[in-house]
């Protein structure tokens, strides 16, 4: 099969152009049809070595309901030789900020910025999911009226550490870190 990329993703959404990539998967602009707005579109193709990410990552945005500190899912599932998770567009990462920013943040921003990235992290958590990939890039900005709104992204690499009981899952000894580099996780 073909890595093209597909120009509609579920008979509503057309992808217009690449806004960047991650580990697993690239993310697209699209143009909702139905509701006549812009939406992301996040891309894997299924034959590649690490096939299913993202629709174990949709699943995880499904349990994460309920919030208005994550993108919405619009739709997730396959389409030709990609799996698919269409969400709401948000704006620049913290990332991106900074360093348009100089490198540089004042204390009140960081003080506003550093409040609602625990508040997300606690939504997570008491949720029995574990984010495993805190970095800069993975914290977005809403847009327009939410442009000061800070959403937490990708859970490619999120895990459950609480079992449906409610019981900590133990940890399970392995070979090194997990996420970036420049910010492991050690769970």
């Amino acid at each position: 099969p073909e890595k093209t990329v597909p120009a509609v993703i579920n008979g509503r959404y057309e992808v217009k152009r690449k806004l960047g990539s991650g580990s697993y998967s690239d993310v697209y602009l699209a143009w909702d049809t139905e509701r006549g707005e812009n939406v992301a579109v996040k891309l894997e193709y299924t034959k590649a070595e690490r096939g299913q990410r993202l629709l174990q990552e949709a699943r995880f945005y499904e349990g994460l309901a309920g919030t208005e500190d994550l993108p919405r899912v619009r739709w997730s599932g396959t389409e030709a030789a990609h799996n698919a998770m269409v969400m709401d567009l948000l704006g620049p990462s913290l990332e991106d900020l900074f360093c348009s920013c100089g490198r540089r943040f004042s204390l009140k921003t960081v003080l506003l910025l550093a409040e609602q990235m625990i508040d997300r992290l606690q939504y997570v958590h008491s949720r029995g999911i574990l984010h495993r990939d805190i970095k800069p890039n993975n914290f977005l900005m809403g847009l327009g009226e939410r442009s000061n709104h800070v959403y937490i992204m990708d859970f490619g690499l999120a895990k459950r550490y609480l079992d449906p009981a409610g019981e900590h899952i133990p940890c399970a000894r392995k070979k090194g870190l997990t996420g970036t580099v420049r910010s492991p996780s050690l769970n």
